[in-house]
């Protein structure tokens, strides 16, 4: 082969694999940084990193995260780059800006709405409108990457059985942290969803003693998560405090005066703080 054929095939070559690596570049599907890598292990306790701050790389200046409960179990949550997120959208609870995301469960209509304000650019199901099929949410949205975990809930009014996947966990991983929103949770969870849900640095939790879970329950699923900070909503009838009390001398508790936390990954609460924010009390 001359040299002249040969640049010829080198070229040919880059030509046919430019648009492949291209075609493969789009189709890549984002890593989780939360979810756990020890699949095999079934009874394993997913901790935050929180503890090991010495470990955790530099994180780029906008690193701060902010949560502001507005009621029922809707936050906004404001990312490093501007991202705004609510959660279980009814659109009765809005942000004063209109968010980039909202995400629903289909539980009650106090967690989604079917007529979203049309300035949402992306609005996310928890359910899947096939019977049996799970929603699979898998979106990076500015410098949020969101996935879900589904869940089977009950069927509401008293009518009895379950509906499969009706509730999804739904896990946004931004600055370099975890977070999680419970949803709608009625059933505790298997070691299948803790594998697949990995590593939460915070949740929101419901805490209405029954609608969802009983306190003991739910306090269960939180001491197996083991997130850094927990914020309990979704608060109907009982006390807060009937939630709190199941937690010992391993949890510190905080009132807050007001209706929204800021923190990163450095400023993590390095023992597990219930944040009990001004609207849930």
């Amino acid at each position: 082969m001359t040299l002249q054929h040969l640049v010829l095939a080198i070229a040919g070559l880059a030509a046919f694999s430019a648009p492949a690596a291209a075609e493969t570049q789009q189709q890549r599907v984002p890593a989780s940084q939360c979810q756990a890598i020890a699949e095999n292990i079934p009874k394993v306790t997913f901790a935050s990193f929180s503890g090991a701050q010495q470990i955790v790389p530099a994180v780029s200046e906008g690193e701060d995260v902010k949560f502001t409960f507005l009621g029922h179990s809707t936050f906004e949550i404001d990312t490093p780059g501007g991202i705004i997120i609510a959660t279980d959208y009814n659109g009765w609870y809005r942000p004063a800006t209109i968010p980039d995301v909202v995400t629903m469960n289909k539980a009650h209509t106090t967690h989604f709405t079917l007529t979203p304000e049309s300035g949402i650019k992306h609005v996310l199901h928890g359910w899947s409108d096939t019977p049996g099929e799970a929603a699979d949410i898998d979106l990076v949205v500015g410098d949020a990457y969101i996935r879900n975990v589904t869940t089977d809930i009950r069927f509401s009014y008293g009518l009895g059985g379950s509906q499969e996947h009706g509730n999804s966990i739904f896990i946004f991983e931004i600055a370099g942290l975890c977070v999680g929103h419970l949803g709608h949770l009625h059933y505790e969870l298997t070691d299948t969803h803790y594998t697949e849900i990995g590593r939460l640095d915070v949740v929101m939790v419901p805490v209405d003693g029954g609608l969802t879970m009983g306190a003991d329950s739910m306090s269960r699923v939180i001491k197996r998560l083991r997130s850094s900070l927990i914020l309990p909503m979704h608060r109907r009838g009982p006390p807060v405090n009937a939630f709190v009390s199941m937690f010992g001398k391993e949890f510190d508790i905080a009132y807050a005066p007001d209706d929204s936390i800021t923190v990163s990954m450095r400023t993590l609460p390095k023992k597990p703080l219930i944040y009990v924010m001004k609207g849930v009390q």
